[in-house]
C-alpha cells in the first residue's frame, strides 16, 4: 500500500515539500551570530527545479542571503518557535535550533525581484548542500497548531499598509478561539506570545470573539 507522506523530498532535501512549507531558517548576520525567522518554502512543479523562497523588503533574512549566500533551513512541530521566529527579533549562538526535527544548510541566489507599493519582494532559488533528519515523528492534524501559524501570518501584516487592520484583528480572534478550543499547552502559549508580540487583543477591545465551527 503506497502513502503520499512517505514520498522524498526534492534532490538533497530530508522532506517531501508541496505548496507552500512553512520552516524556519537561521541566516548568520555581521556579529556572527544566528538570526532566525519564518520562511515560506515554495516547491518547484517540476521535480528539476529548485526550490525557492521570498523575502520582503530590508530585513535580516535579506541582508544575511545576500551579504552570506546561504542559511540553515529547519522543520519543526513546536508552534512557539514558529511565532519566536516570524514576530520577534531572536538571536542564537548555534545555527541548528533545539527544537528541529530536521535542518538543511543552503546556498541562495537572487532570481527575481519585483516592488509591491515600497516593498522589494525578492525570490531566492535554494540550493541543498547538507542535510540531516533529527528525528522523526508520526504527523498529526491539530487544528491549534494550523490556527498559530495562521495567526503569524495575520500579525506580522498589522499596521503594514495594503492590508486592512480590522480585517487582520477579525482572524486573529477567529485563530485564538480555535486555539483556545482545539490546541495543547504549546498551542496555547505560542498564542500567549502573540499577543505580548503584538498587543492585539488591546487593540482589538479585549474581546476574542467566538468562532462558528465545531471541534
Amino acid at each position: 500500500m503506497s502513502d503520499d507522506s512517505t514520498a522524498s523530498g526534492p534532490d538533497g532535501w530530508p522532506v517531501a515539500l508541496r505548496g507552500v512549507t512553512e520552516s524556519i531558517v537561521t541566516t548568520l548576520g555581521p556579529n556572527d551570530r544566528w538570526n532566525v525567522a519564518a520562511l515560506g518554502l515554495h516547491a518547484p512543479d517540476d521535480p528539476s527545479d529548485p526550490v525557492t523562497a521570498r523575502t520582503y523588503g530590508r530585513t535580516r533574512t535579506w541582508r544575511n542571503f545576500t551579504e552570506r549566500g546561504g542559511g540553515v533551513v529547519q522543520f519543526t512541530s513546536d508552534p512557539r518557535t514558529f511565532v519566536d521566529a516570524a514576530l520577534t527579533v531572536r538571536e542564537v549562538d548555534d545555527p541548528v535550533l533545539p527544537t528541529a526535527d530536521a535542518w538543511v544548510e543552503v546556498t541562495v541566489e537572487e532570481v527575481a525581484s519585483e516592488t509591491e507599493g515600497d516593498t522589494t519582494i525578492r525570490t531566492w532559488a535554494l540550493d541543498p548542500v547538507e542535510h540531516a533528519v533529527v528525528r522523526e515523528r508520526v504527523p498529526t492534524i491539530n487544528r491549534g497548531f494550523s490556527a498559530v501559524i495562521d495567526a503569524t501570518v495575520a500579525a506580522s501584516r498589522l499596521d503594514v499598509p495594503g492590508f486592512d487592520t480590522a480585517e487582520l484583528l477579525d482572524r486573529l480572534r477567529y485563530f485564538a478561539d480555535v486555539v483556545e478550543r482545539c490546541g495543547g499547552p504549546a498551542e496555547r502559549e505560542a498564542f500567549a506570545r502573540i499577543d505580548e508580540a503584538t498587543g492585539w487583543r488591546e487593540r482589538a477591545g479585549g474581546a476574542t470573539g467566538a468562532g462558528d465551527d465545531e471541534e
